[in-house]
């Protein structure tokens, strides 16, 4: 658990202070770049601030195509390449005023990700959030519980990887409507999903500890994953199915070398930096680029002890938890989509005749739009197999019975395990002759490139 220092509160307050003396200056530009729009950030420069750009961005939905940061010195500089979700280069003129105003004093930083596994209160519910291991039938039996205590789930994402599973729920009081505040009754849902998570077996890892404050939602997964260790690998691999990360140091400049290559997918650079943060890496310069369905990402990072890496333990930890970062959002299985009428108990019944029909959730967003429930599983068979078209005939006729609501089969929009390339797999690379090939000379100008590119 973390616990609450008064240096926060300094920290906080000093940033505030920061940040009305330079506020952080926005500008897009439209014209530059035929394909994608260019967002410039010019900030005084903080920990955390290219975290909170980057999240600013995922959270407008917005693909980072290309990025240049450096953060070197006093002052954050950082330009961005963007589309719209469909590849389009944007067409809202309000851009740079909603990215400033994210930015500003009411914008989400690392200041906030202290904290542990628990229940919060945030305005209009109760969050609650857990982690423990993974097994069928796991998630059938949390909402089965929240049900029983009258709690309507009003939103929830879920998240597995490496047999664990984090997932944060929000909920409130089903006759009300309110955020559920009572301690006594607050302790009662925390014991109970707590011995739901423990299990049979005293399994490893189960949480419900009281948190400190609200934060963002899939930052906070990715904390809870990372503290649960879901990067140790228990078999011996590297990991680099889902891709292929090096880390070297560069003795000359004083940095260390991250290189992540694999194949693209959206926030695939939020979920590295976030990585990096909770690390206690601070990133000084980076290029991003992703080219078709690959994307290459070079960061040259110390840590905030202003060392870089400096045992062969660690670096073999940066890329295992790098490697974690980027399978944890790869969804494995077949994805269904779920709309009905929101009611308590909807997801209790919903994940039952999952769980029935022999399939277990891997993934899984939970929404409510006014009446009506809006909701994403990723599911998979038991066994590992893949789900048969019976079993899903099944499961539809079963959800429109017993729960009145419409299930849709996205297969072609399920992310697959991605592929490792036979140049990938030949060992350690560099973005750098890539740039260069490409005219993208961002670092190379400041003398980094040339210099790490050619160490052993």
């Amino acid at each position: 658990m973390h616990y609450w220092s008064p240096s926060l509160d300094v920290d906080h307050e000093f940033e505030k202070l920061v940040n009305r003396m330079h506020p952080p200056r926005v500008t897009v530009d439209h014209i530059t770049d035929k394909k994608s729009t260019l967002i410039k950030v010019d900030s005084a420069n903080k920990r955390g601030s290219l975290l909170e750009v980057v999240q600013v961005l995922t959270d407008m939905n917005l693909l980072i195509k290309r990025a240049y940061i450096s953060s070197d010195g006093g002052w954050f500089m950082d330009v961005f390449h963007v589309t719209d979700h469909n590849g389009k280069k944007l067409s809202e003129d309000n851009v740079a005023d909603r990215i400033q105003q994210s930015l500003g004093p009411r914008g989400c930083s690392f200041r906030s990700l202290r904290g542990s596994v628990g229940v919060k209160y945030a305005s209009e519910s109760t969050t609650i959030e857990l982690t423990g291991r993974d097994r069928p039938g796991l998630l059938s039996e949390i909402f089965a519980v929240l049900a029983d205590l009258k709690c309507n789930v009003v939103a929830a994402e879920i998240w597995t990887h490496n047999s664990r599973m984090a997932s944060i729920v929000y909920i409130t009081d089903d006759e009300k409507g309110h955020p559920i505040d009572d301690p006594d009754r607050l302790s009662k849902i925390k014991q109970l999903l707590f011995y739901i998570l423990k299990g049979d077996l005293d399994m490893q890892g189960a949480q419900t500890a009281v948190s400190v404050e609200s934060t963002h939602t899939q930052r906070r997964l990715h904390q809870l994953m990372y503290a649960d260790r879901d990067y140790d690998l228990s078999d011996g691999t590297s990991g680099t199915r889902n891709g292929l990360v090096t880390v070297e140091n560069c003795a000359e400049k004083g940095y260390t070398l991250v290189n992540v290559r694999c194949t693209d997918r959206p926030k695939l650079l939020f979920d590295t930096v976030c990585t990096l943060t909770d690390m206690q890496y601070v990133v000084f310069h980076a290029t991003i680029i992703a080219e078709g369905n690959e994307a290459f990402q070079e960061f040259y990072i110390r840590h905030t002890d202003g060392c870089p890496i400096s045992s062969e333990a660690e670096r073999q930890r940066v890329i295992h938890c790098l490697e974690a970062a980027i399978r944890r959002r790869v969804s494995e299985g077949l994805r269904l989509e779920l709309c009905g009428e929101d009611r308590l108990g909807l997801l209790s019944d919903v994940t039952r005749i999952f769980r029935e029909n022999g399939l277990s959730v891997t993934r899984a967003e939970v929404t409510t739009r006014g009446a009506k429930a809006v909701n994403t599983f990723y599911v998979m068979d038991s066994s590992g197999s893949q789900v048969k078209s019976e079993t899903i005939d099944a499961v539809r006729n079963a959800m429109l019975i017993e729960t009145e609501t419409m299930l849709n089969v996205k297969e072609e929009e399920t992310f697959r395990k991605p592929k490792v390339s036979g140049q990938e797999r030949g060992g350690g690379f560099s973005l750098g002759n890539l740039f260069r090939n490409r005219s993208e000379k961002f670092l190379y100008n400041l003398g980094l490139i040339r210099s790490c590119s050619e160490v052993a």
